[in-house]
Formats: structure tokens, sequence, C-alpha cells
């Protein structure tokens, strides 16, 4: 073996122990899960940002659901073309934009 190689060896069980935390942090918080409001024959986070976009004619570059006295509620952050950057929140059950 030469020397080149050294550092990668040193470097590897690291690699390998570290490797599936790296995938796990990009896998989706609910993976196998119905989205929320699906269940409840609301709309899903899917929904609300297609909803947001052609409403808003933006971009959403963020978007999360947070509980908001029992309710669900999608945080969605949008852009649009000429770099405004807004929050609006939908509500999960109704559609509603607030």
């Amino acid at each position: 073996m030469t020397r080149r190689h050294a550092p990668l060896l040193t470097l590897l069980p690291l690699l390998l122990a570290l490797g599936p935390l790296c995938v796990l942090s990009f896998a989706p918080a609910s993976a196998g899960a119905a989205p929320a409001g699906a269940a409840t024959g609301g709309m899903s986070m899917d929904q609300a940002v297609k909803m947001a976009e052609k409403k808003f004619h933006a971009r959403v570059v963020k978007a999360e659901a947070q509980k908001d006295g029992g309710k669900t509620v999608y945080v969605l952050r949008l852009l649009n073309d000429t770099g405004h950057v807004w929050t609006v929140h939908v509500d999960a059950a109704t559609g509603a934009v607030q």
C-alpha cells in the first residue's frame, strides 16, 4: 500500500459510520404516513404549495407544518420574480390563506 492511500484508509471507518446518518437526514419526516390534512379531508402540503404559487404568482422556497391551537397550519415562504419574499399561513383543513 502506498502512502498516498493512507489518509483515505484512516477516514474510511468514519465515512462508513456516518454515511447512514447523512442519508437519514434527507429522508422525509413522515415517510409512508398520510400527508397532514389528507386524512381529515383537508389539503396536503403539496396542494397548499401549488395553490399558493398559483394564487400569488410566486415560488414557495420553504414550507413547514405547524400546530396552531390544535389545527395544522402550513407556513409557506414565497419569492416572486422581483425578489420580494413574504410568508403566508394556509389552514390545512380549509385551505384558507391567513
